[in-house]
């Protein structure tokens, strides 16, 4: 029995929110926007409005307080009531846009969180958690049961990789790992009880970039559920929902927040079957996200374009930079046209972040070269997590854990496979310092 919600017609009503209502336009979900909503969006479809219009003005209601410009942040459990009606109201009512009936349910700096993320993604709603691993989780147990199959990138963030290998497969939930570069090829890996096909494009560490629009072709004909990782795009340059996800994970610890200070997660959903499911999911786990938390995020998110965008030109900076270095046996960056996946990022995206890596070439002195690279650096810090302000590297080795066959542009076999996040320093300090570091690494 296939337990995915019906996918609607062309041009049916498939969700809403304060905004207006979702319909399917071809392939795509669009947003047709209503007369009464709360942010002055005027009638049309989609939004006409610039992202940096939409991010400082959405998700917030000076009127409702006090004419302060930002929401007060509500912390706290309990809700009361005054009459048996009221509370008995309450409990049967939408916890989207409903009344407050508990502080785990959700609170006015929650759902002001969760009305952004839904609007810049195309959502019927959101469902924001603690963490973007608690993201992947709840998207997952909303989708799957004992019994289940389910087809999981190979390129998948590790955390991801050891819930399906560890967590899943104890409550009966069988994972294959799928070669990131399957396209619609996934087709032969389908089973009769395969669920979900899970995506992250582009890929944790390696950056291979995925062809979304044929793998959801493929599953929504065999009424397959659709899971995509974007952390790394944000929804300013890659909308997934409008090639066809069901839903979408956001680690919002990055780009989002912007500042390293604060763990949250978010999963938008395509219709309001699916945002049900997942809120379901996730009130059942205890999942929370707490009132700091998300105003934090939420103060973030109102310069997200202006960092994004610095990010995406210093790192392309970098990169490029780093492909003229002999040191470097190549760079792993969707943006560049030598990226073996460019034609798709260019085809499905509209910009990159400051997140991609490179291979350092192998040295006879082995770790002790990797080492004096590393610790020689002054700008990056070597840490984990990315999309704050400072930057980062840190290397991996991916042999031995990953199982699709094709890796060839990220081979550790050819050196140390390293991630670079680009901060927000200026690009030609960060230039400088990689350039002292490889040079005191080849004096090892």
């Amino acid at each position: 029995m296939d337990r995915r919600p019906s996918r609607p017609k062309v041009g049916a009503e498939v969700g809403h929110d304060p905004r207006g209502t979702l319909e399917l336009v071809g392939t795509r979900y669009a947003l047709r926007v209503s007369n009464d909503n709360p942010n002055g969006i005027p009638q049309g479809n989609p939004d006409p409005r610039g992202i940096g219009t939409r991010l400082a003005h959405t998700a917030r209601d000076p009127a409702a307080n006090r004419g302060f410009v930002n929401t007060p942040i509500h912390r706290g459990s309990t809700v009361l009531f005054k009459t048996l009606d009221e509370l008995e109201a309450a409990m049967t009512a939408n916890t989207r846009t409903g009344p407050y009936t508990y502080g785990l349910i959700g609170n006015p700096n929650s759902r002001e969180l969760e009305r952004m993320l839904a609007s810049l993604d195309g959502a019927a709603g959101a469902v924001v958690v603690e963490s973007g691993l608690a993201a992947v989780s709840v998207a997952l147990f909303s989708s799957l049961v004992a019994g289940d199959h389910l087809l999981m990138t190979d390129s998948c963030y590790g955390p991801t990789r050891y819930l399906c290998t560890q967590v899943l497969a104890k409550l009966g939930v069988e994972t294959t790992f799928y070669d990131p570069r399957a396209g619609a090829a996934i087709e032969s890996l389908i089973r009769p009880n395969t669920r979900v096909v899970f995506m992250e494009s582009p890929g944790s560490l390696t950056f291979e970039v995925q062809d979304v629009p044929a793998i959801t072709r493929i599953c929504r004909a065999r009424g397959i559920a659709t899971i995509i990782d974007s952390t790394w795009a944000t929804p300013l340059f890659f909308r997934p929902i409008e090639h066809g996800v069901d839903l979408v994970i956001h680690a919002l610890t990055k780009y989002q927040s912007g500042n390293s200070d604060i763990l949250l997660g978010a999963v938008t959903c395509a219709d309001d079957a699916w945002w049900k499911r997942v809120k379901t999911a996730a009130e059942a786990h205890g999942h929370y996200a707490h009132p700091d938390d998300c105003m934090t995020c939420l103060r973030g998110m109102r310069s997200l374009e202006v960092r994004v965008k610095r990010h995406e030109a210093s790192a392309l900076e970098v990169a490029r930079w780093l492909e003229s270095r002999p040191e470097i046996v190549r760079v792993l960056h969707p943006a560049l046209p030598s990226h073996a996946d460019h034609a798709l990022w260019k085809r499905d995206f509209t910009g990159s972040t400051g997140l991609f890596g490179c291979v350092l070439r192998a040295h006879p002195a082995g770790r002790a070269h990797t080492k004096a690279f590393l610790e020689g650096l002054r700008y990056f810090g070597m840490g984990f997590s990315w999309g704050g302000f400072e930057s980062l590297v840190v290397a991996s080795d991916i042999r031995g854990w990953r199982i699709a066959p094709a890796f060839a542009d990220a081979a550790s076999n050819d050196g140390t496979l390293l991630r670079l996040s680009i901060g927000l320093e200026d690009p030609r300090d960060l230039i400088a310092d990689l350039a002292q570091a490889l040079e005191a690494a080849a004096r090892v």
